[in-house]
């Protein structure tokens, strides 16, 4: 049976019935038996996972992972398949907890499949970036009624997933499936421009000619480490602005070695601002969250009532108290000056609004996406 690929976190240990045990990371031993138990339970005898880890650097861990492969030496292993192991610093850090979350909810696929868009939305609250947490549920659904429960295998059936272009489906057929194809993220863009001493001025004739240099780099063997490898050099060597061609292992191969402009700063990009002002109606515990429909930034996320020219007030009921708060939020095209009143009632009301509405208890506020600024302000309360 088909159960996906089951993830497991090296930081906490799990216990035998799924939850999460806190552990000493000295005692390897006992950590790598645990997980092994709950992975035995969970998957049956057969199945593939992959090991999350918060860093590459976390406290004897290299001796854990050494007792997990002992381990899984064994007969009694031989169908489980240990798949990677995912660093958390290649996450942003600040998100690593985050997104951890989201991991430990839904480890496979199997889990994910029956997830709705609301579920993965909460979990992917404060981590920005909305969309992707869209892209994954619609994923899971393709995946569901057409492959199974299974990620396919297939470059042109990965492609096809929403939010995955031709560089992210390269790298899960080379990383996941050891299958040569290249890849051309920002990193190798610029890795690959340098060696090579060609234009990166993003327009579509350059790419091309990346895209053909990228093909021609991509070897047959060891394309895992390549692929890896070649995401690190642009990450830690090949960098924008302070390139490090004296550490570089190709600088007597690359053609702009040395000779890489370093000078200056980067321009900082201005992004425009957006005032938004929001009404968020308290009732005791509960608060009155409205559903962003519109296809734009927080599209399906639970928010106050936005008020603007088109948006007045919809309820004109009487309140208790008043409080008014500003807020100041980045996003990545756009910096968000938002103006927060809120007011507390002595009852809930209904009002009259084509708008998806609902009064959601402080308690379950957690079930639903909300902007990490929203999350704030009602942490606030």
């Amino acid at each position: 049976m088909d159960r996906g690929i089951t993830v497991i976190s090296w930081d906490s240990g799990i216990g035998e019935d799924g939850r999460v045990m806190n552990l000493d990371p000295s005692n390897t031993a006992l950590i790598g038996s645990s997980n092994i138990k709950w992975m035995k339970n969970s998957m049956g005898d057969e199945g593939e996972f992959a090991i999350l880890s918060a860093t590459s650097q976390a406290t004897n861990q290299n001796a854990w992972i050494e007792e997990m492969k002992k381990e899984f030496a064994k007969p009694e292993y031989s169908k489980m398949k240990w798949v990677d192991t995912v660093y958390g610093d290649d996450l942003f850090d600040k998100s690593y907890q985050e997104a951890l979350g989201l991991f430990k909810k839904y480890p496979n696929l199997k889990s994910l499949s029956g997830a709705t868009e609301e579920d993965i939305l909460a979990l992917w609250t404060g981590l920005g970036f909305y969309r992707r947490a869209k892209n994954i549920f619609k994923t899971k659904e393709i995946l569901k009624e057409n492959f199974k429960n299974r990620f396919p295998k297939k470059f042109k059936d990965i492609v096809s997933l929403p939010g995955i272009g031709n560089s992210t489906a390269g790298a899960i057929m080379s990383i996941a499936y050891k299958s040569p194809h290249p890849i051309l993220d920002a990193n190798v863009k610029r890795t690959i421009s340098r060696f090579e001493s060609i234009k990166n001025d993003s327009t579509s004739k350059a790419d091309k000619i990346l895209w053909e240099y990228s093909l021609i780099h991509t070897p047959k063997k060891n394309i895992f480490e390549y692929t890896q490898g070649i995401m690190d050099m642009g990450a830690t060597v090949c960098t924008p602005l302070q390139p490090s061609c004296d550490s570089c292992p190709l600088n007597k191969l690359c053609k702009s070695a040395f000779n890489i402009p370093t000078g200056g700063t980067k321009q900082k990009k201005v992004n425009p601002t957006k005032e938004i002002n929001f009404v968020l109606a308290v009732n005791k515990k509960s608060l009155l969250l409205f559903k962003k429909l519109e296809k734009t930034f927080w599209e399906s996320l639970w928010l106050p009532y936005e008020l603007d020219e088109d948006n007045k007030l919809p309820w004109s009921h009487s309140f208790i108290k008043s409080k008014e708060s500003n807020y100041k939020h980045k996003l990545s095209h756009l910096n968000l000056d938002l103006n927060v009143k809120i007011l507390y009632y002595d009852k809930k009301f209904k009002i009259k609004s084509n708008k998806k509405y609902r009064w959601i208890h402080i308690s379950e506020i957690d079930k639903f996406g909300l902007p990490k600024p929203i999350k704030s302000i009602i942490d606030e309360i």
